[in-house]
């Protein structure tokens, strides 16, 4: 029997990028590879890429130069590697990889996955292995079902992706042009993912997209369905014991998904709803399309239907034109909001995007002092909320090894990790525990007697 050729993926960015390199296992797994932890044991290395990032191409290029003298030391020992270029990075820049860096044997945009066979024949070949199109066919029909080791490997929690792309078309950003324009899969498709999911042990899903929340695809009544109606479908299975989504855009909070918050237990309290920035003259030049005081009271609203709801959120400090004023607006918000979590950068510009050809770019120690500045509140409104769950009793599903010997760690409903010392039994089981310490990320405790729940109400009354 021929010994099958082995994969290695190193993934950059976002949780879609997490997905992706999942899928490309799959699909590559049918193909006869092998998934392996180090590059050095591997026959194909895929580099998957993010844009997101300032000097994302540069980084790439770097890894690439690192990996070359894997594949020059392999391939003096007779042992032919090949190496894959994915993602943004490869959407964005495809052309100027293969031009730059003539070790990279295939280039693949996040759209031509299920193409990555014939790229890799093509490439064994010696020709030009390059798949930057926007392909007319739905990728995610072409793909093979997700492995069992594959999902069995990956514990209790899973990622699915619901839609891809992005219509928004904010003028700092390059998702548009390497991910298109907003496509949806259709609600079928999905149950039976989650239901497969679900069947080989995952318990808590994910729901992931550039913009989930505009979700519309065909319902399994023919029409057209939100994400809510998405949602309250896949609380009916069996066995998913939590729905989370991400990542949202404030224009497509809708009322229905609101009350998809309050009305479905499995959907974890947990609100991703990035803003950018809490100045309406920079929402305006960022292309964001909604204002300070509508997000606000989105804010407002997702907190009346779920009180103790926790909210997180994406910032860019020093946007070309941002003065002081817009800058404390920010900081006016992030602490009207009181965020449990943020990410939190400086703006860099991408090429071909609106902005990096605006005036008024921040000099880079203007961007680096507010950057600072806005850190430290929103670390503190991150401590303030983990402190505001001591005392609390929540159910934890445990999901991979702590630190000590006989601790694990999990996820609360919050999305703050639990550790605590358990059973390693208790792996993949959700289990009520005692919160009574806090530290910055994360929160410490003790098993408790399963009927102890905190409730909405304790929490929304904790000190935020």
């Amino acid at each position: 029997m021929t010994a099958s050729k082995k994969l290695f993926v190193r993934t950059f960015g976002c949780q879609m990028n997490v997905y992706d390199s999942g899928r490309m296992i799959d699909v590559l797994s049918a193909r006869g590879y092998e998934p392996t932890e180090t590059p050095e044991d591997a026959d194909l290395v895929i580099l998957n890429t993010c844009h997101i990032r300032e000097k994302a191409a540069e980084k790439v290029f770097s890894e690439i130069g690192r990996i070359r003298a894997l594949k020059d030391e392999r391939e003096a020992r007779g042992q032919p590697t090949m190496i894959g270029v994915a993602g943004c990075v490869a959407q964005a820049e495809g052309e100027e990889i293969v031009r730059r860096a003539p070790v990279v044997d295939l280039v693949v945009g996040p759209q031509a996955y299920h193409r990555l066979p014939d790229l890799i024949d093509k490439a064994a070949r010696g020709e030009k292995a390059v798949d930057t199109d926007f392909p007319p066919e739905d990728k995610f029909t072409r793909m093979p079902a997700a492995s069992e080791k594959r999902v069995r490997s990956g514990g209790a929690t899973a990622f699915l992706a619901v839609q891809e792309g992005c219509d928004k078309f904010c003028t700092f950003c390059v998702v548009p042009y390497t991910r298109g324009a907003e496509a949806s899969r259709p609600a079928g498709a999905l149950v039976e993912e989650a239901r497969r999911l679900v069947d080989r042990g995952v318990r808590e899903i994910t729901l992931l997209g550039q913009n989930v929340n505009a979700y519309h695809g065909e319902g399994l009544d023919g029409r057209e369905w939100s994400l809510a109606r998405l949602l309250f479908e896949l609380t009916e299975i069996e066995g998913l014991d939590r729905l989370r989504y991400t990542t949202s855009h404030p224009r497509d909070m809708d009322d229905d998904l609101i009350a998809a918050h309050r009305d479905l237990d499995r959907l974890m309290p947990y609100l991703h709803l990035p803003v950018q920035s809490g100045s309406d003259r920079m929402l305006a030049a960022m292309n964001r399309r909604h204002t300070r005081d509508t997000y606000l009271d989105i804010i407002s609203r997702i907190r009346e239907a779920r009180p103790d709801i926790a909210i997180s959120g994406d910032f860019i400090v020093g946007f070309p034109g941002e003065t002081e004023a817009d800058f404390e607006d920010t900081l006016d918000l992030v602490r009207r909001v009181g965020y449990a979590h943020a990410f939190s950068f400086k703006y860099s510009p991408r090429p071909g995007t609106p902005a990096a050809e605006m005036d008024g770019h921040v000099p880079e120690a203007v961007k680096t002092e507010r950057l600072q500045r806005l850190q430290a509140v929103l670390a503190d409104g991150q401590r303030r909320f983990n402190e505001g769950l001591v005392g609390m009793t929540l159910p934890v599903l445990f999901e991979k090894p702590g630190r000590r010997e006989g601790q694990l760690i999990g996820r609360s409903p919050y999305l703050v990790p639990v550790h605590a010392e358990v059973p390693a039994a208790m792996m993949g089981a959700i289990t009520e525990v005692a919160i009574e310490s806090a530290g910055q990320n994360s929160v410490g405790g003790r098993l408790a007697v399963p009927t102890l729940h905190a409730t909405s109400a304790t929490l929304a009354e904790a000190p935020l």
